[in-house]
């Protein structure tokens, strides 16, 4: 799957190899964060064109997975948040690509049945549920953390927080969590009745 296709070769075919890398875990958190397919594809596709003009800048030798986290996480706050779903306009100077065209490849990545990150799946609609009350400085860290598996350092790289907050902002969003499944784990049989 090619991203971004030019006749200049190593900086895009690194950029590709190291997006395609991510994708999945890109496309699952931001359709936790935006709640809806098509809003979810856009900002994996602002991620992809930010990400790809501002690679020149990308340090080599850094947390690639967390710097492209950090673009998502902006962009969803910056597109989604703050501008009630209006969205951000990116331009792009000297650059070909067909992120649209069915056969490009990047939608095939997501559209395969066997898709690790389909939600669905594997949380019940009472779990997903509650993950999607959370509020979202929490609903984004315990994602990142618990279903993304990111790294402290590289949640509070992604969300340009310290690892404190992080800490801090993950300890109360599984305590919110808790707090709300209790009924569903005595229901389900993952703790005691008696406890």
């Amino acid at each position: 799957m090619k991203f971004f296709r030019s006749a200049h070769g190593n900086p895009e075919a690194e950029f590709n190899g190291l997006f395609d890398e991510q994708l999945n875990g890109l496309y699952s958190l931001a359709l936790r964060m935006t709640r809806n397919q098509l809003d979810a594809e856009d900002l994996v596709q602002e991620t992809a064109l930010k990400a790809f003009r501002y690679f020149e800048k990308f340090d080599r030798g850094t947390n690639f997975r967390a710097w492209v986290f950090r673009i998502l996480t902006n962009n969803f706050i910056n597109t989604y948040r703050r501008d009630k779903k209006q969205p951000t306009k990116v331009e792009i100077d000297n650059v070909s690509f067909k992120l649209e065209d069915k056969d490009s490849g990047f939608w095939d990545v997501l559209d395969n049945s066997d898709n690790k990150y389909d939600y669905s799946d594997v949380f019940d609609d009472e779990i997903n549920a509650a993950i999607d009350k959370l509020p979202d400085e929490y609903r984004l860290v315990v994602l990142l953390a618990d279903v993304e598996s990111l790294r402290y350092k590289e949640i509070a790289e992604a969300i340009e927080k310290p690892i404190g907050t992080v800490m801090s902002r993950l300890h109360r969003g599984r305590k919110m969590l808790q707090k709300t499944l209790l009924k569903y784990a005595h229901d389900h049989g993952y703790i005691n009745n008696d406890s």
